[in-house]
Formats: C-alpha cells, structure tokens, sequence
C-alpha cells in the first residue's frame, strides 16, 4: 500500500541517533564491497564498448553515480531468498544503468546544474548529449537484459523503463499542481523511483530463487521502500543543505514541481498562505528553500513527512516478515533503520 497508510508507524525498530548513519550504512554495504567492485568493474567494461565520444560522457555519469544503493539492494535481495550468482553481477549493472540513464534525464529537465558535488552531464557536456547519453544508456540496459535465458528479466527491465519514464511525462505535464490529489502524487513517485527499487529486489530473488512468492514480497519491499526514500529526497530539497546532500536542491520548487511537504503544508494552510505557496510555485515568489521554509514550518511539514516515511518503512519491515530470518533480510532491515535515522534530521524551521 502506497498511499493509503499515512499513519506513524507502531513498534519500529529503536533509532539509533543521526551520528550513526554513515556507520549504519557501511555496516550493510562493507559486506558487499568485492560484489561491488565486480558490479563497477563490469559497467566500465560495458562503458568501453560505446563509441568513444559515447563513452567519455558515460564514464563521467558513472563517476557521480553515488552510493551504489541499487545494487546494494539487488545483493541483499539475493541473499534474503539464496545466494549471490555471477549473474546478480550484470543484473545490477542494468539497474544501475536505467538509473543513471534518469539522473541524466532528470538534470536536464530539471536544469540542475550539480551533482554529487560535480556538475551534471548536461552541465559539462550540453543537454542534446545529455538527453542522448541517457537513451544509450537505456538501450544498453535493455541490451544487457535480453541476454539471460529467461525473458522474465529483460520483461521486467522493460516494464520498469516504461514506468520511470511514464512518471516523468506525468510529472511534467502536471507542474505546479497543488491542489492534485495527493493519490496522484504517490503514483508519479511509484512510476518515478519505487519501481526500480522494486526492479532491483525483484531482479535479486528472480536470479536467486523460483518462488514465485519470495519475488512478490521482496518486490514489495522494493516499492515500500522506494516510496519512503524518495519522500524522504523530496523534504531533502526543501530542507537539507547542498554541501551535505552533495547535488543541487531547491530544483523541484524552482521548476514548479509539488512534492508532499508542499501538499501537507498546502492542505493545512490558511488562504494566505495557501496564495503564497502558489506564488512560489508559479515563479511569482523566489523560488529557494529558505524562502518557503517558513511556510511549511508553520504546518508541521517536515515532521508529517516523517511520519509518511515511518509508514511506508513500516511496511517494507511487513514485506520482510515473510521471507524469515536470513543475513540479507537483516540487512534489508538495517536500511530501514539507516534511512528513518537520515529522514529524523529532517525539522521543520
């Protein structure tokens, strides 16, 4: 359930204090780090195979491409249900490729100018090779794909593609929309960004289990899980600091984009401040975060996204519940801890 349970979640686990995140996530990403490195190893290998003026822009998306969290999650999901295959090494690869291929897409349409502290591909290298490099970097995934026996991947590859890109197009047709309901908002997320978490569990058990079951609940936890990360990225723009985030924020507010602490806020605020939201939305107003922090500090923003976040954690905990104890579901666990620790920084002010 994505956007019905907007309650705080009950008897979670106990946080440990904001201090405690990096440890917290090298606790769970240290473990794969040979895995990794074969998963890195393997889309620089892919990358020299693109035409060279091709790969000298991949090889620079590839050197912004973070933390690693989706193979992290392929990994773990493969060690929930089994074991770690050479095969989960490609299959990673491909959902890190589908999701770089939307952070240069994103850049672009967001006019951000950085990322992770670098400038963005469409920054360094100009939009129309930006928005190409992003195509090749789909295709490739989706070349990639097509070579497992099975055809399940390169279906479920597909349907993921198709439904990142269909929650952009939404997104973007419909900006500055603040009186949408917020169903419509929960469902351009889960197009957007919860359905290649869901891609990248769903890819881990598919390639380490036949239980059709076991790739059903993880999927579900991908989704959950998804939903809950990208809230949290979406306060994160609004509330966060570009030194510690490492990439540009208040893009969503300065290109019109409405995310859930701007609906909460707007829901609950009175007709003035409601026409001032709209302001900073419309471009009539200066469309940063210090700006319109304010506002959303007055209705509680930040802490009823947190509770929106504690929910959907909540339920990718139940989604676990199914699969008994193993070291990957700890783990998968422990990401849930990391990220409700991450989304307890964020403060209303």
């Amino acid at each position: 359930m994505l956007a019905a349970e907007l309650k705080p979640a009950q008897g979670g686990p106990p946080r440990s204090s904001p201090a405690t995140t990096s440890r917290a996530w090298r606790e769970v990403s240290d473990p794969l780090a040979p895995f990794l490195a074969d998963v890195r190893r393997f889309l620089e290998a892919q990358v020299a195979t693109f035409e060279e003026e091709v790969a000298e822009g991949a090889r620079y998306a590839l050197s912004a491409s973070g933390k690693q969290l989706r193979p992290v999650l392929v990994a773990l999901s493969a060690r929930a249900v089994g074991s770690l295959q050479p095969s989960h090494v490609t299959g990673a690869a491909i959902v890190e490729l589908v999701h770089l291929a939307t952070l240069v897409h994103d850049d672009v349409i967001d006019a951000a100018g950085v990322r992770r502290q670098l400038p963005t591909v469409a920054a360094r290298f100009g939009n129309r090779t930006a928005v190409l490099l992003g195509d090749c970097l789909f295709a490739h995934a989706l070349k990639l794909a097509s070579g497992y026996p099975t055809t399940d991947v390169c279906r479920a590859v597909s349907a993921a593609t198709k439904a990142v890109c269909s929650g952009e197009i939404l997104q973007t047709l419909r900006p500055g929309r603040v009186d949408q309901p917020i169903e419509q908002y929960f469902r351009i997320l889960q197009l957007k960004t919860a359905e290649l978490f869901a891609l990248a569990c769903e890819i881990g058990a598919l390639l380490a289990t036949h239980q059709a079951a076991h790739r059903t609940s993880l999927r579900r936890f991908g989704l959950e899980f998804g939903t809950a990360y990208q809230i949290f990225d979406d306060c994160l723009d609004v509330f966060g600091n570009e030194q510690t985030a490492g990439k540009t924020l208040g893009t969503d507010l300065a290109n019109g984009k409405v995310t859930l602490p701007i609906l909460l806020a707007y829901q609950r605020a009175s007709p003035s401040d409601r026409q001032l939201i709209e302001r900073f939305l419309g471009g009539t107003a200066p469309a940063a975060p210090p700006g319109i922090r304010p506002v959303l500090a007055r209705y509680g923003a930040a802490a009823a996204c947190r509770d929106v976040v504690d929910a959907h954690l909540h339920s990718a905990r139940s989604a676990l519940a199914f699969l008994g104890s193993s070291d990957g579901s700890s783990a998968l666990l422990a990401l849930t801890v990391h990220l409700a620790d991450q989304a307890a920084c964020l403060v209303d002010s």
